[in-house]
């Protein structure tokens, strides 16, 4: 299968930037309220998980009459939807899984979020989140950010210090640096290139794309 791209029930900062990450193949999973986004899109859901409280009758009504498939769990529950809305995703063996409307709103659901990813079993995965305007992503042994000159890039360490890095098409570049999770040196770097690229030799690192045209 080609990409998974899963919506939550979030933030969409822009639609038309969400829809510019959107390919013609990607099969489409909302958990939840996010069936909503994608209705919201002009597009249909070819799968809906979650607990189904955010979604309205209307809502409903619709994913039903297009006979969109619908795993619904109990609200009282240990995971969050987006956690089994990944699931999902895995069990469909993708090239990759992108998860809009994931940032931004409450900042623990964020953070959730992000610490979903970090997750040892996606290590082989390509899994982003990523709402048009910014992708989250981390990085374990090498990544690369495609953009544009100008675009903002932050590295952030994540559950300790990353060593080894070294970057280029960027406008600070690291050469076998140490970044460390109480310092800030990673933040707020500049695209020099339509593309950077990372790399690090220990540790895990949270890259931050923030896109200054969409």
């Amino acid at each position: 299968m080609s990409r998974v791209v899963i919506f939550v029930n979030g933030v969409l900062p822009n639609l038309e930037s969400a829809k510019k990450i959107l390919r013609p193949d990607d099969f489409l999973l909302g958990v939840d309220g996010g069936a909503h986004l994608i209705m919201e899109l002009g597009l249909m859901p070819h799968l809906v998980v979650g607990d189904l409280d955010s979604l309205s009758e209307d809502d409903l009504y619709e994913l039903g009459a297009a006979d969109v498939p619908t795993n619904q769990y109990p609200s009282d529950k240990d995971e969050t939807d987006l956690e089994l809305g990944i699931q999902h995703a895995i069990e469909l063996r993708p090239s990759s899984i992108v998860v809009a409307a994931a940032l931004g709103g409450r900042i623990d659901q964020t953070l959730a979020n992000i610490s979903l990813l970090s997750d040892g079993l996606l290590s082989q995965t390509d899994i982003r989140l990523d709402d048009g305007v910014e992708e989250v992503f981390f990085c374990r042994r090498g990544a690369k950010v495609n953009g544009n000159i100008g675009d903002v890039v932050s590295l952030i360490p994540w559950n300790g210090s990353v060593g080894g890095v070294v970057t280029s098409g960027l406008k600070w570049t690291l050469n076998n640096g140490t970044l460390f999770p109480h310092k800030t040196r990673g933040v707020s770097n500049e695209m020099t290139a339509e593309t950077a690229s990372i790399e690090i030799q220990s540790g895990l690192l949270l890259v931050v794309h923030r896109r200054l045209e969409t």
